[in-house]
């Protein structure tokens, strides 16, 4: 039989004390903060009418974002506060939109503002903790001390030993002593409660201006959740492929081989026609068969996008049956499961044109921009796409990672078809 738990003070007494330090801790960095945000905030914003003034005002914001950080760990290791950071600011793919980024950043903007409520708060917090502590801890140990305290007159001369009050009252008593004693334990004892008290104003500072809130907290899980099955599935279908490639096709590739030896050693021996044509009958199918699986895993993942997706589109490219314009510009690589998405759509739009468009060249851009692969797909064929069908399908791929696929085909061209993907690494 399990011992039900014992419960003691050390738990409660280590909360008094990872509080206490908290409180210490946050008078310097709240200081520290409210000086950074006035001077980030009001150096910035006064000049912003000059060439350095954005730019300095952007790079405080994305500073702020990162003392709030500071700050919401400290709560959380010490106050056990668990929160979940605001969302990422997004990537930056030039100066000016780093610039632009920074000073339409939301987080950063409520990341400054609790940088000034901080300080009030943290010297609220140490006031607090330095009269229940400080205080209590010297009045419940004044009756081993009171004696020790220089003797002072009264108005009429009188000298009394102890510490004065206002009115010409003097602790200089023993049961004044334990009076002051008894106060200093109800301090003691009051100053967990008080602090929490005056901490739940940090606590709602952090959950309203540090965090995204309970919703963003919900949908960065599922987002999280999702991108984590995307990237499992894509390594899934890629060990399908090698799977197939080294085990079943290579198999295939033999049976294939013995059955055309053997074809070719019963016509050399005169073998009975009817037993040639069923050997024959069985390479056409194995060499049938062999095709079908290799265009299975050529539709599972292309082997050609482990050495990337620009070589993969200019492969894709050339075996296209129009001509293509092929265009590529990655600044980093995206992630595998981006990729093949990326590739499948070019593929299947590609094969669109060819079928459908009546055109006879194609043009396909891609660059990477504000976080996003964005794929372009142009031809000046007859136009009048609809978003449908196989486009459709591509719409449904493409959301699976937060993308999302644009159709521009007016009757008689040209037919535009841009898809933008997430492209985080």
């Amino acid at each position: 039989m399990t011992p039900p738990p014992v419960r003691d003070g050390r738990r409660f007494g280590a909360d008094v004390l990872s509080r206490l330090l908290y409180v210490l801790l946050g008078l310097p960095l709240g200081l520290l903060g409210l000086v950074y945000a006035v001077v980030a905030v009001v150096a910035g914003s006064t000049l912003s009418l000059t060439v350095v003034g954005l730019p300095l005002l952007s790079a405080g914001l994305r500073g702020a974002r990162r003392l709030g950080g500071l700050h919401r760990a400290l709560a959380r290791s010490l106050l056990q506060t668990a929160t979940a950071g605001p969302a990422r600011a997004r990537r930056s793919t030039g100066f000016t939109d780093w610039v632009r980024i920074g000073l339409t950043d939301r987080a950063g903007w409520q990341a400054a503002l609790y940088l000034v409520l901080k300080a009030p708060i943290a010297v609220v917090s140490v006031a607090a903790a330095v009269v229940c502590y400080g205080y209590g801890l010297a009045a419940l140990s004044y009756p081993a001390w009171w004696r020790l305290v220089p003797a002072q007159p009264d108005h009429a001369g009188v000298p009394h030993a102890g510490l004065p009050l206002p009115g010409d009252v003097f602790l200089d008593t023993w049961p004044r002593a334990f009076l002051v004693a008894g106060v200093g334990a109800v301090l003691l004892l009051a100053g967990p409660w008080v602090l929490r008290a005056v901490l739940m104003l940090d606590r709602l500072a952090i959950t309203g201006l540090l965090t995204g809130g309970r919703l963003h907290e919900r949908v960065h899980e599922l987002e999280q959740s999702r991108a984590f099955a995307v990237r499992d599935a894509a390594a899934a279908l890629r060990r399908i492929e090698r799977d197939l490639h080294d085990g079943a096709q290579a198999r295939l590739v033999a049976v294939a081989m013995n059955l055309g030896a053997a074809k070719e050693q019963l016509e050399r021996a005169d073998a009975d026609p009817q037993t040639l044509d069923l050997v024959g009958t069985a390479h056409r199918d194995a060499k049938g068969a062999l095709v079908e699986l290799r265009d299975l895993v050529r539709g599972i993942h292309p082997p050609i996008l482990d050495s990337g997706l620009g070589a993969a589109l200019t492969t894709l490219a050339a075996r296209s049956p129009v001509q293509v314009e092929l265009s590529v510009a990655l600044t980093r690589r995206p992630a595998p499961a981006v990729e093949t998405i990326a590739y499948f759509c070019v593929s299947e739009l590609l094969t669109n044109v060819a079928k459908h468009s009546g055109a006879r060249r194609a043009a396909v851009g891609v660059d990477q921009r504000a976080g996003s692969l964005r794929l372009r797909v142009t031809d000046h064929g007859r136009g009048g796409a609809q978003p449908c069908g196989g486009l459709a399908g591509l719409a449904e791929r493409v959301r699976t990672v937060d993308g999302h696929l644009d159709v521009s085909s007016p009757v008689g061209g040209p037919t535009v078809v841009t898809v933008e993907l997430p492209c985080e690494s």
